[in-house]
C-alpha cells in the first residue's frame, strides 16, 4: 500500500523533511537567543538613561574604552567650548533622515584635558562639499555640559568608512585617539552626545534618544519556527494519505476499465 515511500522522489521528499525539523528547531532557540540579547540591551540602555549624572572623569580617562554598561550613561562636565579646533562628522543624518553633518567640539576641562562633545545635526547647506559649513556657536565661557558617553567609533562597528583625503576639519568616524593625534591633547576616551544646555533656536540638533531594539518581535519569530517544524510530520503524513488514496482510486479506474463488456 505504501511501497510509494520507496520511490526516489518519496525518499528525497522524506529526507528534506527530516532535515527541516531539526534546522526549524534550531532557528526557533537562535531567535530566542537573539530575544535576550535585545531585552538585555534594552534593560542596559534604560538603565543608563535613567541613572544619575555622574562627572565624566568617573567614568573614562585618556585612552580609555568605553564599555557596553557605560554606553548611554549621562555625564556632566565642566569647561569651555574650543570651536577653532572643532570639526563636522560627514554623512549623519536627523531624524528625518536628511543627509548633514554632526558638530564635534573639543570641550577643555578645567584640568587641561579635553572631551569630545557631539553638539548635534546640522543640514549640509554649504555651497560645497569641501566647504566648512556654518556652524552655530555655543555658549561661550565656562559652562558645565551634559550628555550620554559614547564610545569611540570604528569602522568595524559602526560599518562607516574611514575615508582619507577629506577636506580640512572634516571626518568621517568620531574618535578620541584620533581627535587626539589631531588635537595634540590628552582626550577622554569616547565621547558624549549632548543633551544640555539645548542649543539656542534649536540649531545643532540634539542627537535623540536611543530607541527600543523590538525584541518581542524575535520571540514571535521562535514560536513562529517552532510551529513550522511541527507542521512538517503533519504536512507528510498529509502528503502521503493523499498519495495513497490518490493511488488506490486510480488502481480501481484501472480495474474498472479492464473488466471485459458485459454482453
Amino acid at each position: 500500500m505504501y511501497r510509494f515511500l520507496l520511490s526516489r522522489q518519496w525518499v528525497i521528499l522524506t529526507l528534506v523533511s527530516l532535515l527541516l525539523i531539526p534546522t526549524m528547531i534550531r532557528l526557533g532557540f537562535w531567535q530566542m537567543h537573539r530575544y535576550d540579547e535585545r531585552t538585555a540591551r534594552n534593560q542596559l540602555v534604560s538603565d543608563a538613561l535613567t541613572a544619575e549624572a555622574v562627572p565624566v572623569e568617573k567614568l573614562t580617562t585618556p585612552g580609555h574604552t568605553v564599555t557596553r554598561d557605560e554606553r548611554y550613561r549621562s555625564v556632566t562636565a565642566t569647561g569651555s567650548f574650543d570651536t577653532a579646533r572643532e570639526v563636522v562628522v560627514r554623512r549623519r543624518v536627523n531624524a528625518d533622515e536628511t543627509v548633514g553633518f554632526h558638530v564635534l567640539t573639543p570641550f577643555v576641562l578645567t584640568d587641561g584635558k579635553v572631551l569630545l562633545v557631539d553638539r548635534g545635526w546640522i543640514p549640509a547647506d554649504a555651497p560645497s562639499q569641501t566647504s566648512f559649513p556654518e556652524v552655530p556657536a555655543p555658549p561661550a565661557g565656562r559652562i558645565t555640559v551634559t550628555g550620554r558617553l559614547m564610545p569611540d567609533e570604528t569602522t568595524a562597528a559602526s560599518g562607516i568608512k574611514d575615508l582619507k583625503g577629506l577636506p580640512d576639519r572634516q571626518v568621517m568616524l568620531i574618535n578620541s585617539e584620533q581627535e587626539a593625534r589631531r588635537l595634540g591633547a590628552q582626550v577622554l576616551g569616547g565621547y558624549i552626545a549632548q543633551t544640555a544646555p539645548e542649543p539656542k533656536g534649536g540649531s545643532p540638533e540634539l542627537v535623540g534618544r536611543p530607541g527600543s531594539e523590538d525584541a518581542a518581535l524575535n520571540y514571535a519569530y521562535a514560536i513562529q519556527w517552532w510551529l513550522f517544524s511541527a507542521g512538517v510530520p503533519v504536512g507528510w503524513v498529509i502528503l502521503v494519505r493523499r498519495e495513497s488514496r490518490d493511488r488506490a482510486q486510480a488502481a480501481v479506474r484501472e480495474a474498472e476499465q479492464a473488466e471485459p463488456a458485459t454482453v
